[in-house]
């Protein structure tokens, strides 16, 4: 540099110049890295992409091999377009908000002190647009977070035809509309609130509050906020349709609209949408007066109106309402009971007087020969530990569970226990899990085992219809392997160089070939893309798969209908059946659910509306899902129909109608609502006078809550037998049966809802009465005592009430069970208890003869239970001791592995408790 050029002042001004380079510098830098940061930006935005597409590969490929792409397609694209329009509403407003405020900065401060503060014009204008991407970005995640399905809903809604009967929209606009409108505002005032409140801050820092376009975005936002904000209050009148709440206090007795809602809460939000439209245009005015002192008086406006109607519905509530809440609920009350009945479906249900008679007879019991033979002694709970024991055969086979179910066997209409015998990957012998075994060898559990409900072997073993492997039985089982089932089963790769392990035949093992095409072909990018799925080389490298090899990918059936349909709600246990064709297949029941019926009681504190409108059946071998709606009727399910044409199959097999199920998860809140809204008479409604609960039951030593059980019976008005599932109730605090409510299974019957109601001027003998009366009775309660010595366990099966024409009888089976690990439960009696009556016997056939026995004989039950063992008090104690010490050679026997010498025992003790009896 030449310092003499710069004047008398040479040394200053060299200073000056200085820094100007060193200025220019830095402005120099800053730009190389605004570049590279740029460049790095969306090199970061491209490596997010990534994820994003192999997600969308993977899914799309899977979804293609199942036939329901369009449902994915569908879901997808309604997400894109969310993500698009969140990012473009945040990104236009956002960046529009920075570009108004860089000019506004500029004329309040220059442009040289802007360049100097901030930086270039050029830079900071890209500042901007990555700003406002990322607020894009945000706005991307706020607005999908209403999810697509609401969304779709909306423009695929279909009307219910019925109208709430306060305000008279049709349901549907509660359904669908509603919510997407509260969310759509609550959009608008983030996003307004973000805005106003960058743009304020940097006003404030910039002193630029005087710059008249300045107060023009301001008041832009501040209307966007104050009009959202309105319409919320508005719509939030609707609000007190679905709630008891009246305020941040109280409750009221109404679910739905109540007195204090109507007089108070429903004209508030009037005049607080009012409120807030006269505020709002108050800060707007104030804002261009510059006294902003005075914005304190709307918002102050605002707060006193909040406050001010809570403080109303609490006064109404408490000294209006309360002190005559009766009366002045009355024609709530009404829509409250007739809106909970149509939301539950219990309008319809078909009321009738059970007499409760004390009429079984030896002729009964012919008429109702079916009934009988299908009563259960067995129970589904021990019942697994027994499958697991006896017919597993091998560690690596276990059955998840035990269900019910019905088949025609031989001609006769039977209720049969079924279980699935699936593959276990984590019982594999340690030395057994290579990647070979798990991926390609072994792929499938194999068959069922099918048990009689009603018969045991003398050992209390269940009688199988179906068992062993390879299976045999009653019903043909044309197809056992069992590729998709409850298991959580890894990834296999099926038509491998590998043959895949069948069952175990002796010494060796019986393979098998996969023979369907249902499976993803494991060639090219699809092997690929689901090797890097699995995070496994091997399966990209290993030189077992071949051109012909198909991967089988999500084989939990659970997750493979969420993954396929996650709108709906599934019932945690699907069961399986044997088709006419020989081959398996599961059913599965799907909910559809919400919270928007006007005036209903929730029944989980969240929804009020359940149907179970759709049934899936998933193929066992094929892993083909059928989607079916068996509810065509219901609205919900008819607007998930307009969203995904491709997802239901039209026509329902006959075969799989002869298995449909009615939940028991639906009919127990069903059941449970009943209980309070079979009341009719609104005062009785209103004091819960006639309130019906579920009974409690003995189950090992514990009284727990009855569950819903299906039983084989045949309808006072019926020809023949059918599968119902059913429940008892008591009153509240009570333990005598009060009534008995039932949803019948079969045929153009099905999902009908009946309920007998039992006189209330005599008892009937509830559940826990019987069981009660159980551990009262002296026999009885000393033979169990018995059997519980030396470690053993007693227990109690299902209690259950069964309905014979025009009287009730109990039947309960007693399981004994070893306290030794491999031990089995075994049935060893059954408690048949009928009016007064109660007898335990070692078969159901003994136990049901003595009590026709007593029946026929007009004996009272005290002179029975006199004399009932059958011999001389000091006998009995000689006898009971002899079984004592006969129960612990059989435990010594179970415990040594002697199953035959525990059988002979067991025969023994058997012998010895009939000379008691």
């Amino acid at each position: 540099m030449n310092w003499t050029t710069n004047g008398p002042n040479g040394p200053n001004n060299k200073s000056k110049t200085v820094v100007f380079n060193q200025n220019k510098m830095t402005s120099t830098q800053k730009k190389k890295i605004f570049k590279w940061g740029t460049i790095f930006f969306f090199i970061f935005l491209l490596l997010l992409m990534i994820p994003f597409i192999f997600n969308f590969l993977t899914n799309y490929i899977w979804m293609e091999s199942l036939g329901f792409e369009s449902v994915y397609t569908t879901t997808l694209i309604t997400k894109i377009s969310l993500v698009v329009a969140g990012f473009l509403l945040f990104f236009i407003f956002t960046y529009l908000t920075l570009a108004g405020m860089q000019k506004i900065i500029i004329d309040t401060i220059g442009k040289a002190k802007f360049i100097q503060q901030i930086g270039p014009k050029k830079m900071v204008t890209w500042s901007n647009i990555i700003i406002s991407i990322l607020i894009g970005l945000l706005g991307s995640f706020i607005v999908q977070k209403i999810g697509w399905e609401p969304v779709l809903k909306v423009f695929n809604q279909v009307n219910f035809n019925q109208a709430d009967p306060h305000f008279g929209h049709d349901l549907s606009f509660y359904f669908f509309t509603l919510p997407v409108l509260n969310f759509v505002l609550n959009v608008l005032m983030i996003l307004s609130v973000i805005l106003a409140g960058v743009a304020a801050f940097s006003y404030f820092m910039f002193q630029a509050f005087h710059h008249r376009i300045a107060k023009v975005q301001l008041a832009f936002y501040i209307t966007i906020f104050g009009l959202s904000l309105a319409a919320t209050h508005y719509l939030g009148m609707y609000d007190a349709l679905f709630t008891n709440k009246v305020n941040a206090f109280q409750k009221s007795a109404v679910y739905g609209v109540s007195y204090t809602d109507d007089v108070i809460n429903i004209p508030s939000a009037y005049v607080l949408a009012a409120v807030t439209v006269l505020a709002t245009i108050w800060a707007v005015v104030t804002l261009f007066r510059k006294n902003y002192m005075r914005l304190v008086i709307p918002f102050g406006l605002y707060l006193l109106v909040l406050f001010g109607s809570q403080a109303a519905s609490f006064v109404v509530q408490q000294f209006v309402v309360s002190p005559n809440e009766f009366q002045q609920e009355t024609p709530y009350l009404e829509e409250n009971l007739a809106m909970t009945r149509q939301a539950y479906e219990l309008e319809d249900m078909e009321v009738k007087d059970h007499p409760g008679n004390a009429s079984l007879d030896e002729e009964m019991i012919e008429r109702n020969e079916m009934t009988i033979n299908n009563i259960r002694i067995n129970d589904s709970r021990p019942l697994n530990d027994v499958y697991n024991q006896i017919q597993t055969f091998r560690t690596y086979y276990e059955f998840e569970d035990i269900d019910i179910d019905r088949y025609m066997i031989d001609g006769e209409y039977e209720q049969v226990f079924i279980g699935a015998r699936e593959l276990s990957m984590k019982d594999l012998p340690e030395q057994a899990q290579t990647w070979v075994n798990q991926n390609l060898r072994y792929t499938h559990g194999y068959g069922v085992a099918m048990s009689h409900v009603n018969e045991v072997t003398a050992q209390g073993q269940p009688e199988y219809l179906v068992k062993n492997l390879p299976t045999s039985g009653e019903i043909d089982v044309e197809r056992p392997q069992i590729y998709f089932g409850e298991q959580n089963y890894p990834t296999v790769i099926v038509n491998s160089a590998v043959d895949e392990f069948d069952y175990p035949d002796g010494e060796s093992n019986v393979s098998n070939r996969y023979e369907a095409d249902t499976g993803i072909p494991f060639t090219g990018l699809n092997r690929l893309l689901f090797s890097l799925n699995e995070m496994s080389f091997r399966m990209l490298v290993s030189d077992q798969v071949t051109d012909e090899s198909q991967i089988l990918v999500t084989r939990n059936i659970k997750d493979r209908v969420e993954r396929i349909a996650p709108f709906f709600e599934y019932e945690k246990d699907p069961y399986i059946y044997v088709r006419d064709d020989g081959s398996l297949a599961w059913i599965i029941d799907a909910y559809l659910t919400d919270s928007h019926y006007p005036y209903a009681e929730k029944y989980n504190d969240k929804n009020n509306y359940i149907k179970n409108s759709v049934k899936i059946e998933i193929d066992a071998y094929t892993g083909e899902v059928n989607f079916y709606i068996v509810d065509e009727e219901d609205p919900l399910v008819q607007t998930y129909a307009n969203m995904f044409p491709d997802l239901f199959t039209d026509d329902i097999p006959e075969n799989l109608q002869d298995h449909f199920r009615y939940p028991e998860r639906l009919f127990s809140i069903q059941a449970e609502m009943y209980g309070t809204y079979h009341m009719e008479n609104l005062e009785v409604f209103y004091n819960r006078e006639d309130f019906w609960q579920f009974p409690t039951e003995k189950y090992y030593d514990q009284d727990i809550e009855m569950d819903p059980y299906y039983v084989t019976m045949k309808l006072p008005e019926a020809e023949q037998e059918e599968f119902v599932l059913m429940m008892p109730y008591t009153p509240r605090q009570r333990q005598n049966m009060i009534a008995w409510i039932g949803v019948r299974n079969d045929g153009e019957h099905y999902g009908e809802k009946i309920v007998y109601r039992f006189p209330k001027q005599r008892n009937v003998y509830g559940p826990q009465q019987i069981e009660n009366r159980i551990n009262q009775d002296s026999t009885i309660s000393q033979e169990l005592n018995l059997w519980s010595q030396g470690g053993s366990k007693v227990i109690r099966g299902n209690l259950l009430a069964i309905p014979i024409e025009d009287t009730m009888m109990y039947v309960e089976p007693i399981y004994i069970e070893s306290s030794n690990e491999t031990s089995l439960p075994e049935v060893k009696q059954v408690v048949i208890a009928y009016e007064d009556y109660i007898v335990m016997e070692s078969t159901f056939d003994k136990a049901l003869n003595r009590i026709l026995t007593y029946i026929e004989s007009n004996a009272a039950p005290d002179e029975i239970e006199e004399g009932e063992a059958g011999v001389p008090l000091e006998e009995a104690n000689e006898l009971l001791n002899e079984v004592s010490d006969l129960f612990e050679q059989y435990q010594n026997a179970l415990s040594n592995g002697d199953w035959q010498e525990a059988a002979d025992v067991m025969t023994q003790i058997e012998e010895q408790l009939a000379e008691m009896e």
